[in-house]
């Protein structure tokens, strides 16, 4: 748990500026030309805009206050569970294993990061207070008194919005990302013919499961987004139709019902590319941030299991001592 924790936590702040990327293409209003056209244009807007704290780092309390105890949760699951299965000793194959171990522990994990998630991303889709280089709907001082509206304007049950989509993303991921990583790391295994992998195969293994995983679940990551983002329409606001805009470029607005409908709608005004808006930097954010996450933590557990067997060594030696001291006497 010490070990998932603190690997989760770090890669999760090192990397937030590629998920705040993401977000804000995932998140933008389909317009044409859009705001954002790619990962690299999406960077330099932001910086050159907004900065780097308030802007591509938006939202990084509340990810930090999520991640931490959510990815202690889910490595102390994934681990319990895993050890579980194999300790029953009914041929479970291995793939298996770590498809339920994976998908357990995100599930115990989502009650923690579900609501922090709520939170990151309508901070990262607003930027700074008072942005006037973003429309966003919503405008928070801080995280505290983004969750104090939320509470007041829509209720406890406004931190659960893309509850269900969430889940539909984050299980399959890390079910993937687990099975992936384990299969990963035993051929790298076979392949140096050694138990003990070098820090440069860590992070390869850790990253190709990730990537691997981020790609295959980046339309239910898309839809994630825009369930947690979106704002009711007001039936005033439905009666009245939306003033062109200025710059005569054809805006879409669509209030999305469920997951289900979401992807379906997408995928009919938008085709595939619609369905996987941000893959760019969400493979970037999920390969770099699983090969650190992973490598730190092997090092830790790899750290914290020298550390026990000195203190075994140590209690054993002092074992000897007394008995030899005794024995004397």
């Amino acid at each position: 748990m010490l070990a998932g924790g603190l690997g989760g936590s770090t890669a999760d702040f090192l990397m937030h500026s590629i998920d705040t990327v993401k977000t804000r293409l995932q998140g933008q209003k389909l317009a044409k030309p859009p705001k954002y056209q790619n990962m690299l244009h999406a960077y330099i807007t932001i910086v050159k805009q907004e900065g780097i704290a308030h802007g591509l780092y938006g939202g990084i309390a509340p990810a930090m206050l999520g991640s931490i105890p959510a990815t202690t949760i889910y490595f102390g699951t994934y681990e319990f569970v895993k050890r579980k299965m194999i300790g029953l000793k009914i041929g479970i194959p291995d793939t298996v294993v770590h498809l339920t171990a994976g998908s357990i522990g995100d599930i115990m994990a989502s009650i923690v990061y579900v609501p922090s998630e709520v939170l990151k991303t309508r901070l990262q889709l607003q930027g700074r207070y008072n942005n006037p280089h973003v429309v966003s709907g919503y405008n928070y001082k801080n995280t505290w008194h983004a969750a104090q509206m939320i509470y007041k304007l829509e209720g406890f049950g406004a931190f659960y919005h893309g509850f269900k989509a969430t889940l539909l993303r984050d299980v399959p991921f890390s079910a993937l990302q687990f099975a992936f990583y384990e299969r990963f790391k035993l051929w790298a295994m076979l392949y140096k013919n050694s138990n003990n992998l070098s820090l440069e195969w860590e992070i390869t293994t850790g990253a190709f499961a990730g990537g691997l995983a981020g790609a295959l679940t980046t339309p239910l990551d898309v839809m994630k987004t825009l369930l947690q983002t979106q704002k009711r329409p007001t039936t005033k606001a439905a009666k009245q139709p939306s003033p062109a805009p200025s710059n005569a470029s054809k805006l879409t607005h669509h209030y999305y019902s469920g997951i289900w409908e979401g992807l379906l709608w997408n995928y009919k005004n938008q085709g595939i590319g619609g369905l996987f808006r941000g893959i760019g930097p969400r493979v970037a954010w999920t390969s770099m941030q699983s090969g650190l996450m992973f490598v730190i933590y092997e090092q830790v557990l790899e750290l914290l299991e020298n550390v026990e067997k000195k203190n075994i060594k140590i209690h054993q030696d002092n074992n000897k001592t007394f008995e030899t001291i005794r024995d004397i006497k």
